[in-house]
This record gives C-alpha cells, sequence and structure tokens, in this order.
C-alpha cells in the first residue's frame, strides 16, 4: 500500500506551475517551482493528515486535472494529448490544487495551515520549513507573478476554498 503523497504532490505542483508559468529564466521557474510545491505539500497534508488517508489516494488515485483544465481553459488541447502527457495529469487533485491556490493567494490562510499541520503524522520528527510559501522574498514574488496573483487564481481557488476554511476552523472575513 501507498502511504506517499509525493506522485500527488508532484503532478499538483506541475499543473500550477503549467497553468501559471513563472517569470523568468531557469531561477524563477525553480523558485516558481519551490513556491508551488510547498504550497502543494501543505494542501496535501491537510486533504490526506494521516497515512491511511494517503494510502487510500494512492490505491483510487486522486481524480485528475480534467476539471482544473476546464476552469483555467486549458482543455482545448484535449485531443493532442498522448498517454504520457495523460499519465501525470492523471495524479493532480483537484481539491489539493484550489487549497494550494487559496494558500499562495492568502498568507494569513496560508500561516494557519501551516501551523494545523505542524503537530500532524507527515511532520512527525520532521522539523518542516516552508519558508518560500509564508515569506517570499521579492525575488520569490517576482518568479511567482501569475503563480500568487489572487485574480488569476481566482478560479481555481474558489473550488474548494469552503472547505478548506471548514477544515482550518476560519471564517471569509481572513481571505477578504
Amino acid at each position: 500500500m501507498q502511504a506517499d503523497l509525493s506522485p500527488v504532490i508532484a503532478a499538483t505542483a506541475h499543473w500550477l506551475t503549467r497553468a501559471f508559468p513563472p517569470s523568468g529564466g531557469a531561477l524563477a521557474a525553480a523558485l516558481c517551482e519551490v513556491q508551488a510545491r510547498q504550497a502543494v505539500t501543505v494542501a496535501a497534508w491537510l486533504r490526506y493528515p494521516t497515512a491511511m488517508d494517503a494510502a487510500l489516494v494512492g490505491m483510487a488515485g486522486p481524480g485528475g486535472s480534467a476539471r482544473l483544465d476546464w476552469v483555467t481553459g486549458a482543455d482545448s488541447a484535449d485531443d493532442d494529448r498522448d498517454a504520457e502527457e495523460h499519465a501525470w495529469r492523471s495524479w493532480v487533485d483537484e481539491v489539493v490544487a484550489s487549497w494550494a491556490a487559496c494558500l499562495l493567494t492568502a498568507p494569513d490562510l496560508a500561516e494557519l495551515a501551516v501551523a494545523e499541520i505542524a503537530e500532524g503524522e507527515h511532520t512527525t520528527g520532521t522539523p518542516t520549513v516552508f519558508r518560500r510559501l509564508l515569506a517570499p522574498d521579492a525575488t520569490d514574488q517576482h518568479a511567482a507573478a501569475l503563480l500568487r496573483h489572487p485574480d488569476l487564481l481566482a478560479s481555481v481557488a474558489g473550488l474548494h476554498r469552503g472547505e478548506l476554511l471548514s477544515r482550518l476552523g476560519s471564517d471569509e472575513a481572513l481571505v477578504a
């Protein structure tokens, strides 16, 4: 049984960085990827807080990127995708992507989420730092300008924002 969320995290972060690409060269791409991966990791650990949850999503699969592609307008090329392209997309988790989009665009919500996972099963025995998610510097901000733009991510973030707020015991006023 697979209790590792890394396929979901990698695929969902990859989807986010393809949908909202970095601004600049190789360094910007790396910084954007790190920010996406940190947000997706926090979101995945919130969504699947136990090893059993992770194992179940590993067996059943997370659902894929079809709805996310449709919401962002990236579904027009579906007929042109080969099997390899479809394979990684099948590991994208829509809820995790939506929650990650919320975390990337709402710093207060990201802080609550990181505090929530601090005592969870995924972080047991391992100090986990999410600096680029929680305190991005100017270089991080510039590299991930599209990935952190609230208006651009609104359609993705809005899909499951209510569930995230409920999970964190927050209210809509925090996000506004």
